[in-house]
């Protein structure tokens, strides 16, 4: 019979998260992201001091952005690892609330451990606490409740021999995997209790594979047997079961064109003969072309977002069949379902359908947008105009191998770099479910953490750089070095485009029409500097492609300004399609009653099932 160890709550979280291990014998939890707080200095802090290196700590200069890193390393490592974060309570701890929802949304882990107010209540209200006046039970820390996937609240040390547990099974989770709150007690924390000693042997948490059910295997078959024009939507899910090659095979087996979410964009080259590229909103000719003439639409992998489908409306009459781990994905749209696991559903169907070829996909569609690619993205021939944002991006193209990694999050970029960026595998890393502003930098570092092997570039707009840009000084500090190329619009460029797309007036995106009373000249340059990165203004597209290759050889993060033309978006020719933002019905403009008159036209072709 084992015997017992008298740790702190704190201590013994550490302790267990330190032996919870991967397949591949490292740590699931990878490390702890913390800014200290009186909600987890004196208990938390004291218990990551004791263990040290056997689960490292790592200070941030903001809980929201240390735990954006945390969730880039995540989804870098394809989910098979994680990190922890950990904040005081109070504002510590709502600032954490946006990147639970990030993680949310992308189906990704991560572990946040706010302190949380006194379980005895004997120092209540504590400072920073949120009081509800007809509920004692609720912290600030309830906010975390519709943004993870498990929440529990640690008000006696034994709950954690259920509570973690729980959250690491929820983590390494195919289908419910995504972020855990276990909101921790400030008192408790420090409270000692006498823990079982086999609570801390190691233990190996295995990702599963789902088999899928025997018929709807059957049912899936016989639908891509009687499609002639199918189009395969590879998204997120894909890279996540490690399917890329099963995809490549079975694509290519049975003649199936292959196009991409933000998500699931790199699991094939773009060069494979059989990725006609990114689908929906922010597509190419080629891929929105072959799912506007497919007869059946399988979609691996993916959640199916308003990008994607074009607001419902890219698709037309075509059957779906959702492949996913998680049936709530698998079964939307009213299509029919195959929950499994990626990877084994591609092989399982792939032995069923034999010798099952679709009709050819227009292979010419593809040609001809790759070359309207290379020609959009060339360098300009007058150098003194300021470039577009596909020609910045078409220098970083020039200047990087297939093994570079490019990254974003925001404003333009997501959308040029889906629709123009010509991935080797793995080779892309976009936060687009939540697209949330001020992810790129923390999220930059996170996955170089990850992929320290790989060249990792964030493009990042002068919006996005504005709102969070501290975390280059903890990766000057920790010598984790990036690309940062900022391109400056000067002000919102991207949603000041579709501003005036959906009938508007330039209204407070741009800085010149913006309610100020002097137009900023802000020195991103001297900005980066100071916090000990190298920086450099690039004069030009030749400039930059330079100053690329020049920073390889760095050990600290490297950022790239250049000045962008703000009115110029990524699209060109027959590329994207149609996204559902709803246009005022009355304005007093004729541009508006034109971009209302032009909603109602587009709104008519969108798809409604039950």
């Amino acid at each position: 019979m084992s015997g017992t160890v008298r740790l702190t709550a704190a201590q013994a979280m550490v302790r267990w998260l330190s032996v919870q291990m991967t397949e591949d014998g490292a740590r699931f939890i990878d490390g702890v992201w913390a800014i200290f707080g009186h909600g987890n200095v004196a208990g938390i802090g004291e218990a990551l001091h004791g263990i040290g290196d056997a689960l490292p700590t790592w200070r941030g200069q903001n809980e929201q952005t240390m735990a954006h890193a945390a969730i880039a390393f995540a989804k870098g490592h394809g989910r098979r690892r994680a990190q922890a974060v950990t904040s005081s309570i109070g504002p510590g701890a709502t600032n954490m609330v946006t990147a639970a929802a990030l993680a949310h949304v992308n189906r990704l882990p991560v572990l946040f451990v706010p302190g949380d107010v006194f379980a005895s209540r004997r120092p209540d209200p504590v400072l920073q606490q949120v009081e509800d006046f007809d509920d004692g039970t609720v912290s600030a820390n309830d906010c975390f409740r519709p943004v993870v996937r498990y929440f529990d609240r640690i008000t006696r040390p034994e709950h954690l021999l259920t509570a973690l547990p729980r959250a690491l099974r929820v983590m390494t989770d195919p289908a419910d995997c995504g972020p855990v709150c276990l909101s921790f007690c400030q008192d408790v924390q420090a409270e000692a209790f006498d823990w079982p000693e086999a609570f801390f042997e190691p233990r190996v948490w295995r990702i599963r594979r789902a088999e899928p059910d025997a018929a709807e295997l059957a049912g899936a078959a016989a639908l891509i047997r009687a499609a002639k024009a199918p189009v395969i939507v590879a998204g997120g899910g894909v890279i996540y079961s490690g399917a890329e090659d099963a995809l490549s095979d079975f694509a290519s087996r049975h003649n199936i064109a292959v196009i991409e979410t933000q998500a699931g964009k790199s699991a094939l080259p773009q060069s494979h003969a059989m990725n006609h590229g990114a689908a929906g909103v922010d597509g190419a000719a080629s891929a929105n072309r072959a799912a506007r003439g497919a007869d059946l639409v399988i979609a691996v992998g993916t959640r199916l977002q308003d990008f994607t489908t074009g607001s419902r409306s890219l698709f037309g009459d075509a059957r779906l069949l959702g492949i996913n781990v998680q049936p709530y994905d698998a079964g939307k749209h009213g299509g029919a379902a195959l929950v499994a696991d990626a990877r084994v559903a591609l092989e399982r169907l792939g032995a069923l359908l034999g010798d099952y070829r679709a009709d050819a996909a227009d292979a010419g569609a593809r040609a001809a947008w790759l070359d309207a690619v290379d020609a959009h993205c060339a360098a300009p021939a007058d150098t003194n105009a300021l470039p577009s944002d596909a020609q910045v991006i078409g220098a970083v193209q020039r200047a990087t191998g297939p093994d570079a990694i490019a990254m974003g999050a925001a404003g333009t970029m997501p959308g040029a770099l889906k629709l123009l960026w010509q991935a080797g595998q793995g080779g892309y890393h976009m936060e687009y479910g939540f697209s949330c502003m001020g992810y790129e930098i923390a999220g930059a570092m996170g996955l170089k953490l990850a992929r320290p092997d790989r060249e990792v570039i964030c493009f990042v707009g002068d919006g996005s750089y504005m709102m969070a840009n501290s975390e280059l000084a903890t990766a000057v500090m920790r010598r984790i070095p990036f690309t940062v190329v900022l391109t400056d619009n000067r002000g919102y460029g991207c949603i000041n485009r579709l501003q005036q797309a959906t009938g508007g007036e330039a209204f407070n995106n741009l800085y010149t029409s913006s309610n100020v009373e002097v137009q900023p000249q802000i020195d991103y340059v001297a900005h980066a500097a100071s916090m000990g990165a190298h920086a450099v203004k690039a004069a030009g597209i030749a400039d930059l492609e330079a100053e690329i290759r020049a920073a390889r050889g760095r050990d600290i993060p490297s950022v790239i300004v250049i000045e962008t033309d703000p009115t110029e978006g990524p699209g060109f020719g027959d590329a994207g399609q149609w996204w559902d933002v709803a246009v005022p019905a009355v304005g007093d403009t004729e541009k508006l009653r034109t971009a209302y008159a032009r909603y109602l036209k587009a709104a008519s072709r969108q798809v409604v099932v039950n």
